[in-house]
């Protein structure tokens, strides 16, 4: 399985981020995954966001709950992360990961199975 990470580098602030994961070699609804977004701004540590499970089961980070929204495009083999209201403050690198079990919370890199390269997401004027 690989996890490809795309979207802008750059997004103004009040606008909403939108990222998409693009899964390739197994289905996101029938390996039995739960697809994760989590994020590292700069100097800081991971932090996780939220995830989407095979059957579409949706968990959140309660602190970025209110502005988090993960969803997925089946016929594209995608999962999508959308963060309204930015701030410089979500300037991260921004990653999906995927692990056959759910640990709301978890950012330890080998509780996942596999990891997309990530990608850096700059909120700037």
């Amino acid at each position: 399985v690989q996890l490809q990470e795309s979207g802008p580098g750059l997004v103004k602030p009040s606008q909403t981020l939108s990222l998409t994961c693009t899964v390739s070699g197994g289905s996101i609804t029938t390996a039995s995954y739960y697809w994760t977004w989590i994020r590292q701004p700069p100097g800081k540590g991971l932090e996780w966001m939220g995830a989407i499970s095979y059957s579409g089961r949706l968990v959140y980070s309660p602190s970025l709950k209110s502005r988090t929204s993960i969803s997925r495009d089946t016929s594209k083999n995608q999962v999508t992360l959308q963060l309204s209201s930015v701030t410089p403050e979500d300037t991260a690198v921004y990653y999906c990961a995927a692990s056959k079990r759910l640990v709301a919370g978890a950012t330890t890199k080998n509780l996942y199975d596999y990891w997309g390269q990530g990608t850096q997401v700059t909120v700037s004027s």
